[in-house]
């Protein structure tokens, strides 16, 4: 049987532990032509390969690593990390399925889902299916590689509302486009009426995470307690129902649904850092440390690690006084900006472990103060944002009491919880990051009340009849105090209160927020990276 014509050009990657299955499966391969293919064995050694060479077809055990279900997570991570190109077609193959397993695979993520033992003849009609529907949405695809965004949501949504052959797909990749374009409520209407039609646990997501971006934090949180009640062991819903759980400043709700996600997907370092940031900023030590150290095992090695684990792990290892292990961690550091090229985020790693080796060592005030220098000195860049925040808070507060001013933290936290203290989740992981210090601590949430007095006036003002004024004079206290809340608080005021000088105020603040709110990294308490969400189709060209 052969596939299709281009079959011989395939370039295919072998994932699997077992070497009786793996050699029948390149058998099969090799008897449906395809030309090129290389083998795995660990999911950590395939993700290397994945992220090294380009790959048509990959074909994977769901029963990899001698676990159940290391297969499916491998796989779920590269979706998540979007390291897996849109025209590669992913074969799991599972000793068992479930209805679930086969209809979301089959039908919504571009899948092929066989339980083994299976023919050739299967297998090749599975993959002619695949390849034939990469090609059937080329268009959409081709629009999103060039950056056409529009485009690609024009044909997507053509063919969803045509209901015509995938059209669950593609209405999966407009919700996501609407997402991305600032229209979450037109998402919401799309991936509600694909839960409608099948309730697709990844289109009940879908409507949370527009309720999230509408601001609807409570009714996304009773969407995802529902979706859980259908789907207990979805590490997605668990992982985005800690998100909305900071939200409402739950933050041991939020740890226990991180740490449930994390637990689910044991080879998801991502997961098991957000668990272990967590239980870090909630003063639980001993558990922040088993996730964190969880994350560098499965993680290091992998250009998807984020260096902030090793960096929480510093701040463990001082906590600690394990002098040997610190050292270890900052030379880790310094290794990773050596290996994927100096930021000044990687600077800023550094220089907070050596400030902590420093105070470990006891060498006096002047060398304490000459290690942390570096880290106070950026607090007024443009790129210092809320996660340089945490990591300079978290520095001062270890400082030894004789190595104290009087007031020097509590005048730190105010000025840095004037910029970054945006809502009540953000100010009270700021108090965190202080170690809950009570000078620190007035000094943030004194800031975060400022701000919220200052939006509540000025939507005052603006509903007597003054939105010019009240929407130019939060623009001037945010540009002043560098607040991402007030300047986005000002152009929603112009916009909705009809002011007259809307566009040159958006202008304004648009220019602001790219100075200030768009850093490379924008991280609540180690939990939000950018450009991802749970149970989110990462699409290629949207610079996520």
């Amino acid at each position: 049987m052969t596939v299709d014509r281009d079959i011989h050009l395939a370039r295919a990657l072998l994932i699997d532990g077992n070497p009786m299955l793996r050699g029948s499966t390149v058998t099969q391969l090799r008897e449906l032509g395809v030309g090129y293919i290389a083998q795995a064995t660990r999911s950590r050694d395939a993700r290397t390969l994945i992220e090294r060479e380009p790959f048509d077809i990959i074909v994977c055990s769901r029963e990899l690593d001698e676990t159940a279900a290391a297969g499916q997570e491998l796989l779920e991570g590269l979706r998540r990390e979007a390291v897996l190109p849109p025209s590669c077609v992913f074969v799991l193959l599972t000793q068992q399925a479930t209805y679930t397993q086969v209809v979301e695979a089959g039908e919504a993520a571009l899948d092929v889902l066989l339980v083994r033992p299976c023919t050739t003849g299967l297998l090749g009609e599975r993959l002619a299916e695949a390849r034939q529907r990469k090609r059937v949405l080329a268009e959409i695809f081709r629009a999103l590689q060039a950056g056409e965004p529009q485009q690609a949501l024009l044909h997507a949504i053509r063919r969803f509302q045509e209901r015509a052959p995938f059209w669950v797909y593609c209405g999966r990749i407009a919700g996501e486009l609407l997402l991305k374009l600032e229209k979450p409520g037109e998402a919401r209407k799309v991936f509600e009426r694909i839960a409608e039609h099948q309730p697709l646990t990844w289109a009940r997501i879908g409507v949370a995470r527009s309720q999230l971006a509408l601001g609807e934090v409570a009714a996304a949180r009773k969407q995802l307690a529902a979706a859980l009640t259908d789907d207990p062991d979805n590490a997605d819903l668990h992982e985005l129902m800690g998100r909305v759980l900071v939200e409402q400043s739950d933050f041991a709700g939020a740890l226990a649904s991180y740490g449930q996600a994390a637990s689910l997907t044991p080879a998801c370092p991502f997961r098991a850092q957000s668990a272990g940031a967590l239980a870090f900023y909630q003063g639980r030590p001993e558990q922040a440390l088993d996730w964190l150290q969880r994350a560098n095992q499965t993680g290091a090695g992998s250009r998807l690690f984020d260096p902030s684990t090793l960096m929480l792990l510093a701040f463990l290892h001082h906590d600690r006084a394990d002098r040997q292990a610190l050292g270890a961690m900052r030379e880790a550091l310094e290794r990773w900006g050596e290996r994927q090229g100096r930021t000044p985020r990687q600077d800023r790693f550094v220089h907070a472990a050596r400030a902590l080796e420093a105070v470990l060592a006891d060498g006096g005030e002047a060398a304490v103060r000459a290690a942390i220098a570096p880290l106070l000195a950026e607090g007024d860049d443009d790129g210092f944002d809320l996660e340089a925040t945490n990591l300079v808070l978290a520095v001062s507060a270890r400082l030894p009491a004789s190595l104290r001013r009087p007031g020097e933290l509590a005048a730190l936290a105010a000025r840095l919880g004037q910029r970054h203290s945006t809502r009540r989740a953000v100010a009270e992981v700021m108090v965190a990051a202080a170690r809950d210090d009570a000078e620190a601590a007035h000094g943030v949430r004194r800031a975060q009340t400022a701000v919220t007095s200052l939006a509540e006036q000025a939507m005052e003002r603006a509903m007597a009849g003054a939105a010019d004024d009240a929407a130019s004079q939060l623009l001037e206290q945010g540009e002043r105090w560098r607040n991402t809340r007030l300047l986005e608080t000002g152009v929603q005021l112009a916009r909705r209160y009809g002011a007259r000088t809307t566009d040159a105020l958006s202008e304004r603040a648009t220019a602001s927020l790219r100075r200030w709110g768009g850093g490379a990294v924008a991280q609540l308490a180690g939990i939000q990276r950018a450009g991802r969400s749970p149970g989110g189709l990462r699409l290629p060209g949207l610079g996520s």
